[in-house]
């Protein structure tokens, strides 16, 4: 069986979301292609929702998509689009997860059994909700990969971020330039 390959986790719930579909403008990797791979990322971010379903994997895929496409969007500075608007709009109000403070004070997710994938997809979607609509401090970007392309919301203090995350992409367009530059010899 191949190995399924690691999640892509920030600071930003929403965009560590749409980071479950990696290298879009290449050869894209889906980080969540089965039911149980979606409740293990919703695990992973604190959101743990029990078994999902492939109709649950449908929705989560709809959401994450619309949020990829607002956020590119904004990353452009054009408005969002109204087919996006309306699927976050309705993840948000679907969901009925409350937040809980813990002793250590941290903030963790109340999901209802029942309907608790609706929940964490409204959790994501009301965290989107905030990010695109200039609630937090950042600037929206996108990768300067030419194989990813990913929208991330750059909340570094000069705002100058290249890359949705330096340890992959970062890396590797820098090694690709240096290789470049010095030769094939040279990574020897």
């Amino acid at each position: 069986m191949a190995r399924l390959p690691d999640f892509r986790l920030g600071s930003v719930l929403a965009t560590s979301f749409t980071a479950t579909l990696t290298e879009r403008a290449g050869e894209p990797v889906e980080r969540i292609p089965t039911p149980q791979r979606l409740a293990d990322w919703f695990g992973v971010v604190g959101l743990t929702t029990g078994p999902c379903t492939d109709e649950d994997l449908s929705r989560a895929v709809e959401l994450r998509e619309a949020i990829h496409r607002a956020a590119t969007a904004a990353a452009d500075d054009e408005p969002v689009p109204q087919h996006a608007v309306r699927v976050i709009n309705a993840h948000s109000a679907r969901g009925r997860a409350a937040a809980a403070l813990t002793p250590h004070r941290e903030r963790r997710w109340r999901l209802s059994r029942e309907t608790a994938v609706d929940d964490a997809l409204g959790v994501i979607a009301q965290d989107a909700i905030a990010v695109l609509s200039g609630e937090r401090a950042g600037r929206w970007a996108l990768c300067a990969s030419p194989t990813c392309r990913a929208a991330f919301f750059d909340t570094s203090r000069s705002r100058t971020r290249r890359w949705c995350e330096m340890n992959t992409c970062g890396n590797r367009e820098k090694k690709a330039r240096f290789t470049a530059a010095h030769g094939a010899s040279a990574q020897q």
